[in-house]
């Protein structure tokens, strides 16, 4: 007896519209899934924000530094940028001026050129701290501003990072804040020559009697 062979059954028919639709049902969903709500948006933003933060600083902000003229005056160590430092020269011949306020020592005659001499610890109001030797002038000049102040020992020239700068120290109030640049992590009181030869109170007003 003869096999009967099978009929080749027909492909099943493909619903391609179907077939769309559920693509298209699960692309929606998947977008949901992902679709950040606005917490998570804000949540998002603030995290890269913070990232942003700790980003290091360039390069070349992080080598940047300033040179400066070291002193030490009353015990306590200061420096103030060499670009605005002209000179230092020896207080001698220092002549006293009546009428004037307490923190201007008198002047002295550089070269042909009368200088009036402050004396920044009494500027600042900081406390007295025993006899110094107060010998050297520090000149510092700006643009017409000239004048001197005094110091007990210049320490030198060096280089200061930006970065080792701190903006501030709670132990310095009043006007020493006023004119306060930084503080180094050695405690060096570095100030700010560009407000210092701008303050009008520096200039002496007061005429001499007589």
């Amino acid at each position: 007896m003869d096999a009967i062979e099978p009929k080749p059954s027909k492909p099943a028919s493909v619903d391609w519209r179907e077939v769309e639709r559920r693509l298209e049902t699960a692309r929606t969903a998947t977008e949901r899934v992902w679709a950040p709500s606005p917490e998570e948006t804000q949540r998002i933003l603030k995290a890269r924000a913070q990232a942003l933060a700790r980003e290091p600083m360039p390069a070349e902000a992080a080598d940047e530094r300033i040179e400066v003229v070291e002193f030490i005056l009353a015990r306590e160590r200061y420096a103030i940028e060499s670009s605005y430092v002209r000179e230092v020269c020896l207080a001698e011949n220092l002549t006293p001026l009546p009428c004037t306020p307490a923190f201007v020592l008198g002047i002295v005659n550089l070269r042909g050129e009368i200088l009036s001499v402050i004396d920044i610890g009494k500027f600042f109001d900081l406390p007295e701290k025993g006899l110094t030797d107060l010998d050297k002038i520090i000149v510092l000049q700006s643009g017409a501003m000239l004048f001197g102040i005094l110091a007990d020992v210049i320490t030198g020239v060096r280089h200061i990072p930006v970065t080792e700068i701190q903006p501030s120290l709670p132990t310095l109030t009043g006007v020493r804040q006023e004119y306060l640049k930084g503080v180094t992590a050695q405690r060096t009181v570095i100030l700010d020559g560009e407000k210092l030869l701008a303050d009008g109170k520096i200039i002496v007003r007061e005429q001499v009697e007589g």
